[in-house]
């Protein structure tokens, strides 16, 4: 963050009584980019260097967050947030202007309640056990939706006590991008006569200390005519649940989580699937900070099976500043063809390894 402005809240020195009100806006961001480099990346077994577009160590982003603050504890708040592909400038999440996130609400002792686009309980679910985040060889590569999980049109509820977290979304119609990809699936909803057309409904039930925590999360969404995925009746869906966990064991941080999915696609084809991860972050020094997981993706019924492996080392070069390399390889057993990178590719049923240099600045 580097940008905070003050501003008198115009409306409030219009108002009589309430000329002390003040809000204030922050302006933040991510750049984040670098070179990778992938073997099998097609049926052929070439190779690819490249500049991702998707993510780094972390999605490029710029945001823009305010609050003011009402009185008697309460305060209205905003954030408009939009990603971005470094490498050609174009906007993410299926070409939207503030794709991330774009809600608007009120926060007080009892929780904050948002609406609008806004990630889920999904997308919270795994932030403290997935040691790498949404690195560009990470459990994102197993499944795509993970660092996507955001509903648009949705009404959110998230609150902590005394340790205890409790959160909710629902959504109206979950994506109104046809644009296609994880980001953007194409079930717009809000269908008169319809109930369940595009319905996404999130929950999220958690517990944190200073030296553990964990978490389970639901998350299900509903199709309609036209949507991705298959889910193209308001019958069709697709089911996660999530459990996982943390430690901190001295200097090092254990982050652990097992993802069941179950999909009820169109023509009676229906998918389960596991997903785990297992991984660890060592702070070497106080610039230096080694992760690693291994993670792996099972679908029942088939001979499908994805086990990835992953070290990332970044050297922090300052509090906003760093130079990461990750290292990557994934194994692909039956006809899995999932790449090690968001958004790469891969022969069907080919191993893959990979490597990215990059920096990463934050404001």
């Amino acid at each position: 963050m580097v940008g905070i402005i003050g501003l008198s809240g115009m409306g409030a020195m219009l108002a009589a009584g309430s000329a002390s009100a003040q809000s204030l806006v922050t302006i933040y961001g991510i750049v984040d980019t670098g070179v990778v480099y992938t073997t099998n990346a097609n049926a052929a077994g070439n190779s690819v260097f490249k500049m991702p577009t998707l993510t780094g160590e972390f999605p490029s982003r710029i945001g823009f967050k305010g609050t003011e603050d009402l009185g008697g504890g309460l305060q209205a708040l905003f954030v408009l947030e939009g990603g971005f592909g470094v490498d050609t400038g174009t906007m993410g999440q299926g070409n939207r202007l503030f794709g991330r996130q774009s809600f608007v609400g009120l926060k007080g002792e009892w929780g904050q309640l948002m609406l609008g686009r806004q990630a889920n309980m999904t997308y919270f679910s795994t932030l403290k056990s997935d040691v790498l985040g949404p690195n560009i060889f990470s459990i994102s590569s197993l499944d795509s939706y993970l660092p996507n999980a955001r509903s648009d049109n949705a009404i959110g509820y998230m609150g902590t006590f005394s340790g205890v977290t409790i959160g909710a979304t629902y959504s109206f119609g979950r994506d109104t991008s046809t644009a296609g990809g994880p980001a953007a699936t194409g079930c717009a909803g809000e269908v008169a006569g319809n109930a369940k057309a595009c319905r996404q409904v999130t929950g999220l039930l958690g517990y944190d200390n200073n030296a553990y925590g964990a978490s389970v999360s639901y998350d299900i969404m509903y199709g309609n005519t036209g949507a991705a995925g298959g889910l193209s009746s308001s019958d069709n869906t697709d089911q996660r649940i999530i459990l996982s966990g943390y430690a901190n064991v001295g200097s090092v941080k254990i982050g652990l989580g097992v993802l069941d999915r179950k999909t009820r696609a169109a023509a009676g084809v229906n998918t389960n699937s596991d997903l785990y991860y297992l991984g660890a972050t060592w702070p070497i020094s106080a610039a230096l900070v080694l992760d690693g997981q291994v993670s792996r993706l099972n679908v029942k019924g088939s001979g499908n099976k994805s086990t990835l492996s992953v070290a990332r080392l970044t050297y922090n070069l300052s509090k906003r500043t760093a130079l990461y390399s990750s290292l990557g390889y994934i194994k692909n057993g039956g006809q899995a063809a999932i790449a090690i990178d968001a958004g790469g590719t891969v022969g069907t049923g080919k191993n893959q390894a990979g490597v990215m240099m990059g920096i990463k600045h934050m404001f």
